[in-house]
């Protein structure tokens, strides 16, 4: 069993990098050329990185 890259996953690995590194989301909707900013929100993983959770804020 073998595993693939394509050119879908090449997009969104580099869409995810870029929101990742503190790009502006419209711009990178710009450059992916998507009508809808929610289409471009659907690869920004930094709302479900496990560091950002509010777990991870507790002191005790």
């Amino acid at each position: 069993m073998g595993f693939e890259i394509g050119a879908h996953a090449l997009r969104a690995t580099a869409t995810a990098n870029a929101l990742d590194h503190d790009a502006d989301i419209a711009k990178v909707q710009e450059w992916l050329g998507h009508a809808n900013i929610a289409t471009t929100r659907l690869y920004d993983r930094r709302r479900t990185r496990s560091e950002d959770s509010p777990t991870f804020k507790v002191s005790y």
